[in-house]
């Protein structure tokens, strides 16, 4: 069976449930993982995802701040809690479906200033990413397991508008990345979006709100992610190639959010 896996920080979803309808209705994800969600469990809007076919719902919710959840048109199972945020924020779900294990992330974005002893905000950024790594480095290799989210970090050169200028700016940093390839290395994790559309092709999941046209701008960031474990990638493949993309349009929507929406198909 074909499995498609979105990700998107929806940046509010009961500010825009009727944009994720459209997208639903579009794309006909079998699991939808959102982030950035800003609201409580019982504030979310459940009977919205069950007229969209995503009637299985795990939820993990904060009052106005973060917000994680995963929508699946299949029942599920949870996942084991990773307990990656020292904070205790809203920051992860995870479920078992069809034998995948996928694990939800909103990583912390890590505020302005790129030092862990005088930035707080950026020391928990690589604080999460260190407790990650450490998890993830006790797995089995050949466990079907998706990371999926907003990891907040551009990982490449051609993952941001300008390399040079954004390695000065928190999500592009010599230590963001480097703490994001440790993790991507604890498992051996692929990346299914650059496996699918490979360097030096520029690719952006993330715009300002500050330009009044981001295409025309296109000052862009790829802080969006769906990274496959090597057995489920490896399972994945031989059963077809993996396609990945990055839905940029949903970006031009009336009052979107910032973020546009990621997708990987695997077949089972």
């Amino acid at each position: 069976m074909r499995l498609r896996v979105c990700t998107w920080n929806v940046n509010s979803v009961r500010l825009r449930a009727e944009q994720v309808a459209r997208f639903v209705a579009e794309q006909a994800p079998d699991v939808l993982c959102l982030q950035e969600t800003k609201c409580r469990e019982g504030e979310f809007p459940r009977e919205a995802f069950a007229a969209m076919g995503l009637p299985h719902l795990a939820i993990r919710g904060q009052k106005g701040w973060h917000g994680v959840a995963i929508a699946s048109r299949l029942p599920f199972e949870p996942a084991p809690e990773l307990h990656v945020c020292r904070e205790g924020h809203a920051r992860h779900v995870g479920i078992s479906v069809q034998g995948v294990e996928i694990h939800n992330f909103y990583v912390p974005a890590g505020g302005d200033t790129p030092d862990r002893a005088a930035n707080p905000k950026f020391d928990h950024k690589l604080d999460f990413f260190e407790r990650l790594t450490a998890r993830m480095a006790a797995r089995d290799p050949k466990a079907p397991i998706l990371i999926a989210g907003d990891l907040n970090v551009a990982p490449g050169e051609h993952d941001v508008w300008n390399h040079r200028y954004m390695s000065r700016i928190v999500s592009h940093t010599p230590v963001e990345i480097q703490a994001m390839a440790r993790l991507k290395d604890a498992l051996g994790f692929v990346d299914l979006v650059r496996a699918a559309v490979p360097d030096p092709e520029k690719l952006f999941s993330w715009w300002s709100y500050r330009a009044a046209d981001f295409r025309a701008s296109n000052r862009g960031l790829r802080l969006d992610h769906l990274w496959a474990s090597p057995g489920l990638e490896i399972a994945a493949r031989r059963q077809g190639a993996v396609m990945a993309r990055i839905h940029d349009p949903v970006r031009a929507w009336e009052r979107p959010s910032d973020h546009a929406p990621v997708t990987a198909d695997l077949v089972l």
